[in-house]
């Protein structure tokens, strides 16, 4: 029944769109591993790696585009979610190195050492376990965003206000992560990871894998927003985006659909933060920064709200101009290039790319078609040809 409904809702675009990610995600492992160093063709581990952190990006705009797209819910909090993923993987990578630290505890992170630790917190227990790290990848960020959403739902907060809250929440958790006896490393956070299921995270083969694994995870996560919002819960979803009062007014429990919504967007944003960290190499308190949650909205206007196509597609576009632009000169003018992107994009093509785009296809594949149908028609005597006058 699940693979019917999944297949069901790919369109050619979204078919055409998984089959580049697929192949994206086996070629570049490929031709990293198996192609010589001097090869043209070969993808050098580092860029293999940036590549990897794009498509994480790309998995978090598809969770923002879920609930801003076709819920209307605007969530600038959304890094708290990433962030909170992060953080429980870099935990049991943390775990994982043992006794070679500096400080050689078999038990306790570098940084507990240091700051006098006499045992390990109760909240680190677990993370020595693979499979536990993964469940509190999904349950943490789901819980947050859980009661979160019950409470701001239940209190039927919309708008520029909802908003403003989820900005306050990232920015309250960006504080206490700061704080060096929260037990997360303080300011410096979590980082010098060794292993990761007994690989080396550093060796090429694990970077192809966790490449390979990102890649997997977008096509997991794009199929599940398509099978959401190509069936009824989407159509529900939408018109709740549109006239909220008027989809309360027919019986629509709305807080529950966007409770709903809201948790599983969470849940792909702490999936998206648990990949990117091995690859990153790093986890601290500046993925919490409300800076980050504006931007990976911004990704979404850019690429084409509603479309998560484009919404993944401006993420990629978006962070490899961040990239380039930020190893040069214009580097202290980026923020500046962002910002404006953003008024321009929003100004003259508020569908974002992808949206402008299907604006302009949609109507001239129906006039072709249409023109089509009255030639085939023509051809078979259906229709009488026009006489000149």
């Amino acid at each position: 029944m699940m693979p019917h409904i999944l297949t069901r809702s790919l369109d050619r675009s979204a078919t055409v769109f998984l089959l580049i990610v697929a192949v994206v995600g086996i070629l570049l492992p490929l031709s990293n591993l198996l192609l010589p160093d001097g090869s043209f063709l070969r993808v050098p581990t580092y860029l293999m790696a940036l590549f990897g952190k794009y498509v994480c990006y790309a998995i978090l705009a598809l969770s923002i585009d879920l609930i801003w797209g076709y819920c209307g819910i605007l969530s600038l909090g959304h890094g708290a979610f990433f962030a909170l993923g992060g953080y429980a993987m870099g935990m049991y990578l943390m775990r994982q190195i043992g006794s070679r630290g500096v400080y050689a505890n078999p038990v306790l992170p570098d940084f507990m050492v240091f700051l006098n630790y006499k045992a390990l917190p109760w909240y680190w227990h677990g993370f020595d376990m693979f499979w536990f790290a993964a469940l509190m990848v999904l349950i943490v960020p789901g819980l947050l965003a859980f009661g979160f959403g019950w409470l701001a739902f239940r209190s039927r907060v919309t708008g520029v206000y909802l908003s403003i809250i989820t900005q306050a929440m990232t920015y309250a958790l960006l504080l206490a992560f700061f704080r060096n006896d929260f037990g997360f490393g303080g300011n410096n956070g979590l980082t010098d990871f060794k292993d990761i299921l007994g690989f080396n995270v550093q060796a090429d083969g694990t970077r192809a894998a966790l490449f390979m694994l990102s890649c997997l995870a977008l096509i997991i996560g794009f199929l599940i927003c398509r099978a959401v919002v190509t069936s009824k819960l989407g159509k529900v979803l939408i018109a709740i985006r549109d006239a909220e009062s008027r989809a309360r007014f027919l019986g629509y429990r709305v807080e529950s659909y966007k409770l709903f919504v809201f948790t599983l967007s969470a849940c792909m944003a702490g999936v998206a933060g648990a990949l990117y960290v091995p690859q990153v190499g790093i986890i601290n308190p500046g993925e919490f920064a409300p800076a980050n949650s504006i931007e990976a909205v911004i990704w979404v206007a850019v690429g084409g709200r509603g479309t998560l196509i484009g919404a993944a597609l401006g993420a990629i576009v978006v962070n490899y101009a961040k990239t380039v632009f930020t190893s040069g000169v214009l580097a202290p003018y980026w923020l500046f290039m962002l910002g404006a992107l953003f008024i321009l994009v929003t100004l003259l093509l508020p569908k974002g790319i992808i949206g402008t785009f299907n604006a302009w296809w949609e109507p001239w594949k129906a006039r072709r078609d249409n023109a089509n149908a009255e030639s085939a028609a023509r051809e078979d005597g259906v229709i009488e040809p026009k006489m000149a006058e």
